[in-house]
């Protein structure tokens, strides 16, 4: 698989990595050996990143993945991680005793002594522009609790208030076709800046995957049913903000986009992967056939003009005048 270097880290990843959400909680209940079936297929696949979070099950997603590569010295994963959620927001709690402690926790979650990358994990806005913050993040870098750090946002306005940042060595931000935003200023000005870009929620989380209709339910324990319209964190993060309806009639049309022997979920990936600027997408995989899946969109051709013009009339049509301008 193509490996491209993530940004300031210095480190080379896999262009598709594997985000872990899914393996913790908020998808539904994944069985420990499912779990760890998925992270094994998925390097067996040439995936050499994984993106947690603390607060994914509260501590599951990175034990699980602290067990796993424990009993796999071979494989070369980087890991990238996540703290800050688990705190009550408030730009006055991110603070250097709250780092070494939310770090140590990491640490000890995936069993290492350092931790490859850590990113601020989509908090309060004026965090990002916070002196004392960077400063604290610097800090562990010195005493070798992490190697770098990143942050994680929700808007573009965060986005290039953190690029601008000398220290910061990535941004995750969502990205995928039914966001498009981030193409007009993030995704330049990382690129100039050498930082970067981990795109998330590629999937529009499964709405381009093209598998629902408007009577697919999910489970009640699903952020999918939960957080809907922004009732538990930011709305973004479910559907990437569109309401459902929309999104599957928008779904069906992008699937027609598919390229011959291409999953529309596969589409969707590669057309992430080949944006200017994108370092690595990390979809999620609840079973390895899916971790399989979505790692071979790596090998998929680029998309010619003429599907990437299709993509951007189906985000103006459908999709902009509901989003744009939210994030």
């Amino acid at each position: 698989m193509e490996q491209r270097v993530l940004g300031r880290t210095g480190r080379s990843v896999s262009v598709v990595g594997l985000g872990t959400w899914q393996l913790g909680a908020d998808w539904g209940d994944v069985r420990e050996e499912d779990a760890l079936a998925v992270l094994d297929a998925s390097v067996e696949a040439g995936v050499t990143l994984f993106d947690t979070a603390d607060v994914y099950g509260d501590g599951r997603s990175e034990q699980l993945i602290g067990r796993y590569l424990k009993g796999r010295p071979d494989a070369e994963v980087f890991v990238a991680t996540k703290f800050g959620r688990r705190a009550e927001q408030r730009p006055e709690h991110y603070n250097l005793a709250n780092f070494r402690a939310w770090s140590d926790r990491s640490r000890s979650n995936l069993g290492v002594e350092r931790l490859d990358l850590v990113q601020l994990h989509c908090p309060p806005t004026p965090v990002y522009s916070s002196d004392e913050v960077y400063d604290a993040l610097d800090t562990l870098v010195a005493e070798q609790r992490i190697a770098a750090y990143g942050v994680s946002v929700e808007t573009c306005a965060e986005a290039l208030t953190a690029i601008a940042r000398p220290g910061v060595a990535s941004v995750q931000i969502i990205l995928n076709a039914f966001r498009l935003k981030p193409l007009e200023q993030v995704l330049p000005a990382a690129a100039a800046a050498g930082v970067g870009i981990l795109a998330r929620v590629p999937l529009a989380s499964g709405l381009l995957s093209g598998r629902y209709t408007a009577r697919t339910r999910f489970a009640a324990d699903d952020h999918r049913t939960y957080n809907r319209h922004g009732e538990a964190f930011d709305q973004g993060e479910t559907f990437s903000g569109v309401d459902f309806a929309t999104g599957v009639e928008a779904a069906a049309a992008f699937a027609g986009l598919a390229p011959t022997g291409a999953t529309a979920a596969q589409t969707a990936l590669r057309w992430v992967v080949q944006q200017p600027g994108v370092t690595a997408v990390i979809p999620g995989a609840r079973n390895p056939e899916q971790a399989v899946a979505n790692a071979a969109a790596a090998g998929l051709p680029p998309l010619p003009d003429g599907t990437l013009a299709a993509v951007r009339e189906l985000y103006d049509a459908r999709i902009r005048p509901l989003v744009h301008d939210r994030w």
